[in-house]
């Protein structure tokens, strides 16, 4: 998987030949919750960003490339926006907020409800501020009526200037050619920015890591998963080429969150580890050897020094 960075690329060298495409970047922006990466995930066909049901499962901005023969969009996954209540809250706004500089339009994703919140009220005011291109995408049609979905769309598109609304559901890929086909309207001729097997600007190492936070956040009761984080120690190709050894470390905020990650004689964190290794094989495409360990970091979200430490850093987004 490549990884490039778009800091450092040469726009001078980028494809100027060729028929005419459309392409940019597109920001993925909405409440905890929405589907914006399952949304992601199903528009480029693969998955890179993690899911769960819990709020708040995407941390950092994490950018995918679709390719198609009409061009390019490179899409910026973000974290919901929601009031922070510690230093790793505020690295998450950041990072969605900052992303608005940095695209050429914009994906609201909402919920089908019938009432406008808080939360989306701030969003559109910061939409309006931005002044960028955006569409109103309503997902999860697949749960509620259609009279839901129609009052929902009713009532979110009069919360500021949108170039089209949509109806979608990401789940089940429901209307998503009609997403794309309007937003290759919206976007303007351009260069491929990106080289078309470039599928997304993740390091391995990060995947993989996000894929045992992952299978923690399934497996794992409400209160302990807000506070974990994972980081990977060793990841290291034996030399035959058909086993990769890994070491990871789950760093949690209290003891007792490190005896529920556990489980009773390790079952918990076997059960972890056996579905985090199964996935990251069919990522690298070797066998996997996946050790985990579990560290008590105590209210490390409130720690400026750790939450960078542990990859969540403003000044990498700027």
């Amino acid at each position: 998987m490549e990884n490039t960075d778009i800091t450092s690329l040469d726009l001078s060298t980028l494809q100027s030949s060729g028929p005419k495409i459309r392409s940019g970047f597109v920001a993925l922006i909405g409440r905890p919750n929405v589907g914006k990466s399952t949304l992601m995930n199903h528009l480029i066909g693969q998955k890179i960003a993690i899911t769960s049901r819990k709020p708040q499962t995407t941390r950092s901005r994490i950018q995918t490339v679709y390719n198609s023969e009409r061009g390019q969009i490179v899409f910026l996954d973000t974290p919901g926006i929601h009031k922070a209540k510690n230093r790793l809250g505020e690295y998450m706004v950041y990072a969605a907020e900052s992303t608005l500089r940095e695209v050429d339009a914009v994906l609201w994703l909402v919920e089908p409800e019938e009432q406008v919140g808080a939360g989306d009220r701030r969003i559109a005011q910061m939409l309006e501020k931005a002044g960028l291109p955006t569409i109103l995408v309503v997902n999860k049609i697949d749960k509620v009526k259609k009279d839901i979905v129609a009052k929902a769309l009713e009532t979110h598109r009069n919360l500021c200037r949108f170039e089209d609304v949509l109806a979608v559901s990401a789940l089940h890929g429901r209307n998503l050619d009609q997403l794309t086909d309007s937003l290759f309207r919206l976007l303007p001729y351009g260069p491929r920015y990106f080289d078309e097997d470039t599928v997304t600007d993740q390091p391995v190492r990060q995947i993989a890591a996000e894929m045992i936070r992952e299978k923690a956040l399934r497996s794992l009761g409400e209160e302990v998963p807000h506070g974990i984080a994972v980081l990977i120690d060793v990841m290291k190709e034996r030399p035959e080429g058909n086993l990769t050894d890994i070491e990871a470390t789950i760093v949690c905020e209290r003891e007792s969150h490190k005896g529920i990650i556990i489980g009773k004689q390790g079952a918990m964190l076997k059960k972890i580890g056996m579905e985090a290794r199964q996935e990251i094989e069919g990522l690298l495409g070797t066998k996997v050897n996946l050790k985990l360990w579990v560290k008590v970091r105590k209210n490390w979200r409130e720690s400026d020094i750790l939450v960078r430490n542990f990859g969540y850093d403003k000044k990498e987004l700027k």
